[in-house]
């Protein structure tokens, strides 16, 4: 498998990927967007960091790939919606510059709060001035956090540690979670007219863009102090120029821009109340060398054993917890391709039940698994990644329910597909620790192998049935491998799923479907 690297990679990173004998490694940094166009379409594997974009227009020229990492957090220059539509895995490493991105932050607060950077560049030039550069402390002051992920939880705790108040905004932390830190919880108005420093930690999405913006400003108190390191954008540029202009923000630390480089003539560049680095976030060593590993690491596992970690467009499964429940993909896979050949019609409702010991993982990759195997027949791009978004594209309606109780067998998944004209059911299970059985097609209860060529036939229970068909197919020079047999009721309707060698054609199909009791014929190919 080839892995491209288009952007500067730690040599940790590059070495631990070249470590596998499976992959080859070309790094082509500052590879130009059309360059990339043109090549994109050999590998399996893209990493970048923040200065490759990839587009749409990328992606769809990418039809090898199977993964794209991010070398560090944000993946806002990558289409991720698209490179979902494709069923590419996106990954970042989100932890690996956590610390160093949250001390930029503390770093950019305390040189706002003194004017460092200011006093440095006067005193440097020749000039000994303490008068205009009179500071505020931060002991006692209120810092806004808006957003406590990792960086916003690491800079509300030295936040506190330099004696100031901490209020947040984040709408997935509960107050009791924020207590226990020492953190306050509180709205974005609460924060925005209580706080006397401002910091912004989310990513950058249609709802957070201009998160702080004019309307923010007008209810803020009159000296606040703005910092931005997550993204450029969630800060509206020129309503903070506005703002420091008026008098109303006293000053502003920005280490991210929404073009970068910055232009030489933005207007912000121009105001002594603005401190600015040129995205310095997570530039130290150590968080270079910690994103570069992960990153190589989450890519190699992926592409090596299908383990998924740090993945923003699926859900993540570790080695470990991949050994567990990879039975269960198979089996979740083949119970949702025997269904879609089973039904043989549009379907508008799934339902998939959950119950015994696997009800105890996280059981999406293996939800995500059923849809695979279900819409594999009408959809050629189908995988892991996006079987969601391709159910939601037919409008199917997808629902699943967990029992931790067990039923009849230690673990079962039940698939259910539905229409207006009718259901039908598919179980099945894992006996020992990874033999797959089919253990009931709608009503009937039966063990069959689900793999290889299928013939389920429902047939009147009357004596002779089973010959009759077993003489057909030997006729036909089709050999049976096994055969299972299913009843509800003695005299009534009988299920028999048969598996042979090979497949019958369509007219060898319509032939057995006219033996004197059959009632219906479906083939199956696993």
């Amino acid at each position: 498998m080839k892995i491209l690297i288009s952007d500067n990679l730690s040599k940790s990173g590059i070495d631990l990927l070249r470590s596998f004998e499976q992959f080859d490694v070309d790094v082509r940094v500052g590879i130009a967007p059309e360059d990339l166009k043109k090549i994109i379409g050999d590998y399996d594997g893209l990493i970048v960091r923040s200065e490759t974009r990839v587009t749409a227009d990328i992606l769809n020229a990418a039809d090898k790939m199977k993964v794209i990492g991010r070398a560090g957090t944000g993946v806002d220059n990558i289409d991720v919606p698209v490179a979902t539509q494709k069923g590419i895995v996106v990954m970042n490493a989100a932890a690996g510059n956590s610390v160093t991105t949250a001390e930029h932050t503390i770093s950019l607060m305390m040189s706002l709060a003194r004017k460092i950077p200011q006093a440095h560049g006067k005193l440097k030039a020749g000039t000994w001035d303490k008068k205009s550069f009179m500071g505020t402390e931060l002991a006692g002051k209120t810092l806004g956090v808006i957003g406590l992920g990792n960086i916003g939880k690491i800079v509300a705790s030295r936040a506190i540690g330099l004696a100031m108040k901490v209020l947040a905004y984040d709408p997935f932390i509960t107050r009791e979670v924020a207590a226990k830190a020492g953190i306050e919880l509180g709205s974005l108005d609460d924060i925005f007219q209580r706080a006397d420093f401002i910091t912004v930690h989310t990513p950058l999405t249609e709802e957070t863009r201009g998160i702080i913006g004019e309307a923010a400003f007008a209810k803020m108190k009159d000296g606040v102090r703005i910092i931005n390191c997550a993204r450029g954008g969630l800060v509206d540029e020129e309503a903070l120029y506005n703002a420091i202009k008026s008098g109303k923000v006293k000053g502003a630390a920005l280490d991210v821009f929404v073009k970068e480089p910055v232009p030489a003539d933005h207007p912000l560049l121009t105001l002594d109340e603005v401190i600015v680095t040129p995205h310095l976030g997570a530039s130290t060593s150590e968080a270079q060398d910690s994103v570069a590993v992960t990153i190589a690491e989450q890519v190699a596992n992926y592409l090596a054993n299908g383990a998924i970690a740090g993945a923003v467009n699926i859900p993540a499964v570790s080695p470990e917890a991949l050994e567990h429940i990879r039975p269960y993909l198979t089996l979740g896979a083949r119970l949702g391709s025997f269904l879609a050949q089973y039904f043989n019609q549009p379907v508008t409702d799934v339902q998939i039940r959950y119950s015994g010991e696997v009800a105890a993982y996280d059981v999406r990759p293996i939800t995500q698994a059923v849809l695979t195997g279900l819409l594999s027949g009408v959809s050629a791009r189908v995988n892991q990644v996006n079987a969601s978004l391709i159910a939601e594209e037919r409008g199917l309606r997808i629902t699943e329910s967990k029992d931790l109780m067990a039923q009849d067998f230690t673990s079962l998944i039940e698939v259910i597909v539905k229409n207006a004209k009718g259901e039908s059911r598919v179980a099945g299970s894992i006996f020992g620790r990874a033999d797959l059985r089919i253990v009931g097609i709608d009503s009937y209860r039966l063990e069959a192998l689900p793999e290889g060529h299928m013939l389920v036939v429902l047939n009147d229970d009357q004596p002779g049935v089973v010959g009759r068909v077993g003489t057909f197919l030997g006729s036909r020079d089709v050999n049976i491998a096994q055969l299972y047999l299913s009843r509800n009721q003695a005299g009534g309707t009988a299920l028999s799923a048969y598996q042979v060698d090979s497949a019958l054609d369509a007219a060898t199909l319509a032939e057995l479907a006219a033996v004197d009791h059959v009632l219906s014929v479906k083939q199956i190919r696993l």
